[in-house]
């Protein structure tokens, strides 16, 4: 697992919509609300499980929604019963404790570059056209190749199609992380975060927003 530039929160997507500058630019936002959550539940170290991270709950659920092994890691803390667990891996979690509550407001400003992770939306089996943007055949003048994929061979030697040929499958529904989007609004009244652009997921995912890693400034040229 690979080395946060800071800890995180995660949030709901709430959809899309126009926000409006103070000089009227009009810029596209996402608008990611918070329920009650994003509290430390654990702090993992290099002497008690080999990497130093600190983990977070979200949204908060009733206690019948949960097995008894995962009820059971909360009451060790003393913590309300919550869905979502998710750790982000830190160089030292000294300044952490189990319990603490983690306000975006005060990890975030106005300004800042994030990534935003999140389960992209589920297209389920679609041609090559949709899933990779071919290019399609005649559909006049006697074709008989429209949608079609078209030959995939390579041959008599090697005799057999390639690993990884792009092919008709499975699309969406997978993990996507979209890269240093500027936070454009902090609402604390509303609990809620404006991100520039798009993120993955439809209305009601959960999405994981983090510090952009940025070389040279959170992360060593190394």
């Amino acid at each position: 697992m690979s080395m946060e530039a800071g800890v995180g929160v995660m949030g709901t997507k709430l959809g899309m919509m126009s926000y409006f500058e103070a000089d009227g630019t009009v810029v596209p936002v996402t608008v990611v609300g918070f329920r009650e959550g994003n509290i430390v539940t654990q702090l993992k170290t290099s002497a008690t499980d080999g990497y130093d991270a600190v983990q977070v709950g979200y949204r908060r659920v009733r206690d019948k929604k949960l097995t008894k092994p995962e009820l059971g890691h909360l009451e060790k803390g003393g913590l309300i019963p919550m869905r979502h667990l998710q750790e982000f891996r830190l160089p030292s979690v000294e300044q952490f404790e189990v319990g603490q509550k983690l306000a975006v407001e005060e990890l975030f400003k106005e300004g800042d570059l994030v990534d935003v992770s999140g389960t992209t939306i589920g297209k389920g089996f679609q041609g090559g056209i949709k899933r990779y943007n071919f290019k399609r055949g005649q559909m006049t003048h006697g074709s008989k190749s429209h949608r079609a994929l078209g030959s995939i061979g390579a041959g008599t030697t090697p005799g057999r199609v390639y690993k990884g040929k792009k092919m008709p499958g499975r699309m969406g529904g997978s993990k996507r992380k979209i890269r240093k989007l500027k936070i454009v609004k902090i609402d604390n009244e509303l609990r809620v975060v404006m991100i520039k652009g798009a993120v993955p997921g439809k209305p009601g995912n959960l999405l994981r927003i983090t510090p952009a890693k940025i070389v040279g400034k959170n992360i060593p040229k190394n």
